[in-house]
């Protein structure tokens, strides 16, 4: 595992790139700090939809959160735009590509398919607890930018456009819990901006 362990300390290192691109100082956010925010969000949410009688599993929930970013040590962090230049299928063909090279440093046990299986999971969106990590990713993002524009940070709002709109394909409890999240940032922030 120590190739893994390696690549890893690269997220610690690299910066969000939505944030360098507004003009935020280099270590603004880490992919790491970012993944961990992820993961602590994910974990909150999947303990309330939980506590509301949905059957969810946070043990996966919180290993789709700390991996979704994993394919960043080989591709950088690559801003949503990006999309709208090379193309999604390639973004996640690369993505994926990366994420597949940095598990071979697993060898050839197990782990490393339960992993990309995983990864998979993540990127399909095919599970209720993938679905809740994607709803995690967007709201450590909301609660990030709430935090940059409260210390004065302007030119932020496309991250928030859409946002109270947007479907994680989530249902019932699981979809309320996640509305009910962004909703409060969205609140906080018209707060913030004195609307």
């Amino acid at each position: 595992m120590l190739p893994v362990l390696l690549e890893l300390q690269r997220l610690k290192r690299l910066d969000r790139t939505g944030w360098v691109l507004r003009g935020l100082p280099p270590g603004a956010e880490s992919v790491a700090a970012h993944s961990f925010g992820v993961a602590f969000t994910a974990m909150l949410l999947a303990d309330e939809v939980s506590a509301r009688g949905v059957s969810v599993d946070a043990e996966r929930v919180l290993r789709l959160a700390l991996l979704h970013d994993l394919a960043e040590t080989r591709t950088g962090d690559m801003p949503r735009t990006v999309a709208d230049y090379y193309g999604r299928d390639v973004r996640k063909r690369a993505e994926r590509a990366a994420f597949d090279d940095i598990m071979r440093g697993l060898g050839e046990g197990p782990e490393g398919a339960r992993y990309s299986e995983l990864h998979e999971d993540y990127e399909e969106r095919a599970s209720v607890e993938a679905r809740l990590v994607k709803a995690a990713d967007i709201i450590d993002l909301l609660a990030q930018a709430l935090m940059f524009e409260r210390a004065g940070a302007r030119g932020l709002e496309e991250f928030w456009e859409g946002a109270a709109e947007r479907d994680f394909g989530l249902e019932g409890a699981s979809r309320e819990v996640v509305g009910e999240a962004v909703a409060a940032l969205i609140r906080a922030r018209d707060e913030t901006k004195g609307r």
